[in-house]
């Protein structure tokens, strides 16, 4: 798969997955999440997407300082309902870095590494998500402002609006992509964290 390589410049999210431990998936439970593997995931790349990564990489940040955040012993809520705008998206991103579910993940071994009811839409929030960490209860919560540095919306109309051309439309994928390296080259101005 050929790919931007500002992708390969993105940090990665480190976790520690028991479950993936106890099954011998991965020695020592570590899980290295790359945002390439975020890209595969939900099958593009775009401010959406990146933003929910880059809530998710310092919200966890936030939430654990130098420990490694524990997969499937998060809480994630997010402010708005399952089908408000791009919601789901984010949430699958969510639910892929930290294993929370609704009621569709895994149900757990005799007790054990339920991923289930760790996933909530329409909380009364004031940011876009909540992380909470089930072990003590700490959370942060994190919210995306892409405008302050983008306009995905104009972007957008190069390739769809009216006055799109030939020209603009063959070089939309390009500048979707600087579109989104800006968004992470500026991750301090994006993210907020409460």
């Amino acid at each position: 798969m050929e790919y931007p390589k500002f992708y390969n410049e993105v940090e990665h999210i480190v976790l520690k997955d028991e479950l993936s431990k106890f099954l011998g998936s991965s020695e020592e439970g570590i899980i290295d999440i790359s945002y390439l593997d975020i890209v595969k995931m939900a099958g593009h790349s775009c401010a959406h997407v990146s933003g929910s990564y880059l809530m998710a990489l310092k919200g966890l940040q936030a939430l654990f300082g130098t420990e490694l955040p524990k997969r499937g012993e998060i809480k994630v809520e997010l402010r708005e309902s399952l089908k408000d705008g791009n919601t789901g998206v984010s949430a699958q991103v969510f639910s892929n870095i930290t294993g929370a579910t609704t009621d569709t993940g895994f149900g757990g071994i005799q007790g054990k590494f339920n991923r289930r009811g760790l996933l909530f839409y329409g909380a009364d929030i004031q940011s876009y998500v909540k992380f909470t960490r089930l072990d003590t209860n700490k959370s942060v919560e994190v919210n995306y402002m892409p405008n302050k540095v983008v306009n995905p919306g104009e972007i957008m109309q190069s390739a769809l609006g009216p006055d799109a051309t030939e020209e603009s439309k063959k070089a939309f994928p390009k500048q979707w992509q600087e579109m989104v390296k800006t968004i992470f080259d500026n991750a301090e101005k994006v993210i907020e964290l409460i």
